[in-house]
């Protein structure tokens, strides 16, 4: 089973760091008892600009119903780019699709938009659909592992993985705390469709998808997720994250390589979410990681900012397409996210 393709959309509206600031400054005025406090905060985000669902004008929204509207209809729009893009990059045909899995935590739908997407494209009207909300940045990660598990157990069939998120949608223009701030400068908009295809189709190769690991960490609830209410998604961030980071992810990426006699020196290609420069950093010194390791990852940050479940997925996409690595190189993707927990992805090229 491997990675034949993965492919981005991303919403037309793009703007620089420095213009959504001012965006702000004009939004909350002297609700803000130090706006330079938001300035230091943007720019520690080390991201150049975002794209955004809707054009800037738009922007607050009347409320939760609104969002959740203008989600549905940007998630139906990027995520039918996503699919044609892993598609024909995949060379599949939608009847060798046989699992659909769509992931976002940023809205809701019932019927869901994996459903409207079959409709809307005429796809493969016997695939099984997994909607799965919830899993948050983490998702991108564990829905290649669900995809893996789906065509191992039906090898001639390949899945069909699609990420939307649609942060800026989730903002909550009267928040003031830590969190909200910090989120206003890192999140961003985009949507990434990848495809997992069975040992038994004939299609053009991409990496290898060896084994996955999933690790939950208890009693580490308040760490990210939303608090939600009458006016929609209210972000949790807490400042532990790059903590939980630094206590667990190199323990258990050793864990995981020990089951095929690996260790760390034997990963040359590492596919890592873009949870923001202090989780990167994180990262960085949790696996004791050489400079340039995550280069890829940093340069997706400074294009896109944090896109949840499909960061981790942009970062795939670059990889394949503008840094392969030789082939049988080793490789691990990895993205954590609430519960707390983090999902692991072996791959060899």
């Amino acid at each position: 089973m491997e990675i034949t393709s993965a492919a981005s959309a991303l919403p037309p509206y793009y703007y620089p760091q420095e213009v959504l600031v001012e965006a702000f400054r004009k939004y909350w005025g002297n609700r803000l008892d130090r706006f330079n406090i938001l300035e230091r905060l943007h720019a520690a985000a080390q991201v150049d600009g975002r794209y955004l669902a809707l054009p800037i004008e738009k922007y607050p929204l009347r409320d939760w119903g609104e969002a959740n509207n203008f989600w549905i209809e940007s998630s139906l729009q990027l995520g039918q780019q996503a699919i044609c893009r892993a598609m024909e990059g995949a060379q599949v045909k939608p009847e060798d699709i046989g699992a659909f899995f769509f992931v976002s935590v940023t809205g809701i739908a019932s019927p869901s938009i994996d459903a409207r997407l079959i409709n809307r494209m005429r796809l493969n009207p016997h695939m099984k659909r997994i909607p799965i909300f919830g899993l948050g940045c983490v998702a991108g990660a564990a829905g290649i592992a669900r995809a893996a598990d789906y065509v191992k157990a039906y090898p001639s069939q390949a899945a069909l993985l699609l990420s939307v998120e649609l942060c800026s949608l989730t903002i909550q223009p009267d928040d003031l705390s830590a969190a909200n701030l910090v989120s206003t400068g890192l999140f961003g908009d985009g949507a990434a469709a990848v495809v997992v295809a069975g040992s038994e189709l004939k299609v053009p190769g991409g990496p290898q998808i060896l084994q996955t690991r999933s690790t939950f960490y208890p009693q580490t609830e308040y760490v990210m997720g939303w608090d939600i209410s009458q006016v929609g998604f209210r972000i949790v961030l807490s400042r532990d994250v790059p903590q939980v980071v630094l206590e667990n992810l190199g323990r258990d990426v050793d864990r995981f390589l020990a089951d095929y006699q690996l260790t760390r020196e034997d990963i040359g290609c590492w596919v890592i979410h873009t949870g923001g420069p202090k989780v990167l950093e994180a990262t960085e010194q949790a696996l004791e990681l050489p400079p340039g390791a995550l280069d890829a990852s940093w340069s997706c940050l400074r294009k896109t900012g944090n896109l949840s479940s499909a960061s981790v997925l942009f970062v795939l996409e670059e990889i394949m397409k503008n840094r392969r690595p030789d082939p049988g190189t080793w490789s691990v993707l990895a993205a954590m996210g609430p519960g707390f927990c983090s999902e692991l992805v072996l791959l060899r090229w």
